[in-house]
């Protein structure tokens, strides 16, 4: 028996789920759509697909698992075309960096007997000073050694919460069991807040009186602090997710201004030993933090608990050889 899984939207996350997969091409058959079509022709020459379709409720018609990779501002769309061309049964999956407002719009537009679980990839540390996007960026090994959150609403079967492990761990990575709220808490400090504060050293800087001059010796270190605003997001995209998630934004970004006004607050009144502290203690901790995301290590005093893998018989874990597989605690 062959598993078929439709993959929406080929940039890198989802033409690198597909590459990915390709190791079990005598068990999975991997169909992909994407609005552009030469992009889904170009996925499929590096090998992330088995087949293009072209048209999207074609694609998920028959698929038994339905990924959605497109930017933010398209996925309610997605689900609203594809909602009623779903197999009955199907799992509905999308890798989107704001979870609540999905999972509200896959409850309000899926059919019953339709299951929805969110997906929040973490990439491979080799690949985190990456700076290519779209297809040609795509990698069969670029979740390898990361995390992938999984958000399972009340509504979904145990069998799709499984699915989801085992995709996971067919992809190299661990899985997460986490809450919609808790995951775009964490989304908003880590993926969207680096890109409005690129925009706002950009905005401050760019076009501002002596930047006729500072263009010119702008450097490495000003070329990492505002990259995110390029090599992420779209400004569409970037706008709908930070909208989408507005309460965490707002109060990370408080968070964030509040650190700022402290550092201020120190070279105003040329407090050179608080100041030097608090650089230091940035300094101690993005270290800290590179070499254990390096190392993929977490363990100490703030790991979040072992999560049990649900119980399951799902035919997808039997194929790809997880079923009966005892779950090593998360860490």
């Amino acid at each position: 028996m062959t598993i078929q899984i439709a993959i929406i939207g080929l940039g890198q996350i989802g033409a690198s789920l597909g590459l990915a997969l390709k190791s079990k091409d005598e068990l999975i058959r991997r169909i992909g759509y994407d609005r552009d079509i030469n992009v889904a022709r170009q996925a499929e020459r590096i090998g992330a697909l088995d087949r293009v379709v072209n048209n999207l409720p074609t694609a998920v018609r028959d698929s038994d698992l339905v990924v959605i990779s497109v930017p933010m501002d398209q996925i309610r769309e997605t689900l609203a075309v594809i909602a009623m061309n779903l197999k009955n049964n199907g799992v509905v999956m999308d890798t989107g960096p704001v979870k609540e407002v999905v999972t509200a719009w896959a409850s309000e537009l899926l059919p019953s007997n339709r299951h929805y679980i969110g997906l929040t990839p973490v990439l491979n540390a080799a690949y985190l000073h990456g700076t290519d996007s779209g297809v040609s960026a795509a990698r069969a090994d670029l979740f390898q050694g990361g995390v992938m959150a999984i958000v399972a609403p009340h509504r979904a079967s145990s069998e799709a919460v499984k699915m989801a492990a085992d995709l996971t761990r067919i992809l190299g990575a661990t899985p997460l069991f986490v809450d919609p709220i808790e995951i775009d808490s964490l989304m908003a400090t880590t993926h969207i807040l680096p890109q409005i504060m690129a925009a706002g050293l950009l905005n401050a800087t760019i076009d501002q009186p002596g930047w006729r001059e500072g263009r010119k010796i702008a450097g490495r270190a000003y070329a990492e602090a505002t990259g995110p605003i390029v090599h992420l997001d779209d400004a569409h995209t970037l706008r709908v997710s930070v909208l989408q998630n507005r309460e965490n934004m707002l109060r990370v970004l408080d968070g964030t201004i509040a650190a700022l006004q402290a550092i201020r607050a120190d070279i105003d009144t040329e407090d050179a030993e608080s100041l030097e502290k608090r650089l230091d203690r940035a300094r101690t901790g993005r270290e800290r933090w590179w070499r254990q995301r390096q190392a993929a290590e977490w363990t100490g005093p703030n790991t979040m608990p072992a999560t049990e893998l649900p119980k399951s018989s799902d035919v997808f874990g039997r194929l790809l050889g997880f079923s009966g597989r005892k779950t090593k605690p998360k860490k």
